[in-house]
């Protein structure tokens, strides 16, 4: 796998340099110093992953993330000095199709594979996703069990690469009065799902949160999944985090929780699939479809990766494919 570094620091560059060299599969394409050389060289010699600083001369990474992913688009990992100081940024890489966001590992640590595992646990699943990207995955049969019925109706999103700025979009377009609950289901670390929250916060017209465990959603409120474990809708309607299933690539998985929607909501409900690298939430959104129930996934030319939406798509699980801006004011009337 061959990874760009993009850092005007010396020292952070060589911290990388020794945290990729600890994988033999694993191999320095280049360092750019700056977000327009980190362009250029993507354009002359496309890696399979980008390191990318945020703030530097000439260019930040911010905008080389927006013009790596609009002319030479590869899987892009935000790594800089403590990213809770830098949220917004972070999302606005992620917005550009940035897949997570990790802080660089400390220089002189004591033991560098302690130091180096949190990134190099997302290289490898990123490598393994970039292995895996295209490939159409059985679906799994749903257990509907005997109906209980909820009075209200249940609004359930699923988003990853890019997802970000496609769920402030699209949370913007959603009034207040809207009569159903919303979950949200966004790959991203736990460290960083607050600071989604009330980002998202100030995007929205409905006020944004974590789930908390063992609410139910309601209308009114928006809820973000916010742990590494799974979200998953209980029988009796409550919102609960599971560690199972353990060997999930994603935590928290769209696929678990539009899984458990399907068999356990008994009231309205919609699904949506948005922007993202791989297929999580394409299975799940078939399943919410084989209730009967509206899904929509995002379509290619408003997606920052085409990838979930995509794998939706192909296995018939959208009832409707619709551009980003579209895809609000269909939810409102759905729920009317």
């Amino acid at each position: 796998m061959r990874i760009g570094i993009v850092n005007d620091m010396p020292m952070a560059v060589e911290m990388l340099r020794r945290v990729i060299a600890l994988e033999p599969a694993f191999q320095v394409a280049w360092v750019a110093a700056d977000g327009q050389e980190a362009v250029d060289l993507c354009a002359r010699d496309r890696p399979d992953l980008v390191l990318m600083d945020l703030i530097m001369p000439v260019m930040d990474g911010v905008e080389a993330t927006r013009r790596i992913m609009g002319a030479t688009p590869c899987a892009i990992v935000v790594v800089t000095s403590d990213v809770a100081r830098h949220t917004s940024r972070v999302f606005d890489a992620m917005g550009h199709g940035a897949l997570d966001a990790a802080d660089t590992p400390v220089v002189g640590a004591a033991d560098l594979g302690v130091a180096a595992a949190p990134l190099l646990r997302k290289i490898r699943n990123i490598g393994w996703l970039i292995g895996r990207y295209g490939r159409r995955l059985p679906l799994s049969p749903v257990a509907v069990p005997a109906p209980q019925a909820h009075a209200q109706g249940l609004l359930v999103i699923g988003a990853s690469a890019g997802g970000p700025a496609a769920l402030a979009q699209l949370l913007s377009g959603i009034a207040p009065g809207f009569p159903a609950g919303i979950v949200l289901v966004q790959h991203v670390d736990a460290s960083f799902a607050a600071g989604m929250a009330d980002w998202l916060n100030e995007q929205a017209r409905l006020p944004v949160r974590l789930v908390r465990e063992g609410e139910q959603p309601a209308p009114g409120q928006i809820l973000l999944a916010g742990t590494d474990d799974h979200l998953r809708l209980l029988a009796d309607g409550t919102l609960r985090y599971a560690e199972d299933p353990k060997e999930s690539l994603y935590r928290p998985s769209i696929d678990v929780f539009f899984h458990s929607v399907a068999q356990h909501w008994r009231g309205r409900a919609a699904g949506v699939l948005l922007t993202g690298m791989g297929q999580d939430g394409a299975r799940g959104l078939r399943a919410l479809r084989e209730r009967g129930w509206l899904t929509i996934a995002q379509d290619q030319a408003s997606s920052a990766v085409y990838g979930m939406p995509k794998a939706a798509a192909a296995m018939q699980a959208a009832v409707e494919i619709r551009p980003l801006d579209q895809i609000a004011s269909r939810l409102t009337q759905a729920f009317a």
